[in-house]
């Protein structure tokens, strides 16, 4: 099965973290690619602890951050821990930010696209991201829309440690 965590708004990382969790207290086999992210947030310590594979991208920044050779690093980056992840046996693959790789050719799109139709044979697969390609959400048995109605953001206030990140 796969799954999207889509829009604008807070949790779409949240949500799928929450069901690596809850993956892992079941004793299934996790692995999470985190694009466009270095693996730092909150909480990857405490899913790898509990067994989960974590793969993330080194020397990740915004898209729009990013020039011509970053961009090119950050494909390579995103395609390698993509390659790693798959040597990896796995009940539940979380794809965190593949929206945004995709939209931004930030990962072998081909390579992409097949691991997602592994989910009609391995298990379940989550994507997680702003503005999903139209195949994403053709291939999606789970579509979740997550839509900013209010945030603190636009009072000024920054993401803060523990709760955004």
């Amino acid at each position: 099965m796969v799954h999207l965590y889509w829009g604008d708004g807070k949790g779409k990382t949240t949500a799928a973290m929450g069901l690596a969790l809850r993956a892992l207290g079941h004793g299934r086999k996790v692995v999470i690619v985190q694009f466009l992210k270095d693996g730092s947030s909150g909480e990857i310590a405490p899913l790898r602890r509990l067994g989960a594979a974590v793969y993330a991208c080194p020397n990740a920044k915004f898209t729009w951050l990013m020039n011509d050779a970053e961009r090119a690093q950050a494909r390579e980056n995103a395609t390698a821990a993509l390659r790693t992840a798959l040597t990896q046996p796995w009940d539940l693959l979380v794809l965190d930010e593949a929206c945004a790789a995709w939209q931004n050719d930030l990962v072998d799109r081909e390579l992409l696209r097949e691991t997602v139709a592994r989910a009609q044979t391995q298990s379940e697969v989550v994507l997680t991201g702003r503005k999903p390609a139209g195949w994403m959400q053709d291939a999606a048995d789970y579509s979740t829309e997550m839509r900013a109605c209010k945030h603190p953001y636009t009072k000024g206030v920054s993401a803060r440690e523990g709760i955004e990140y």
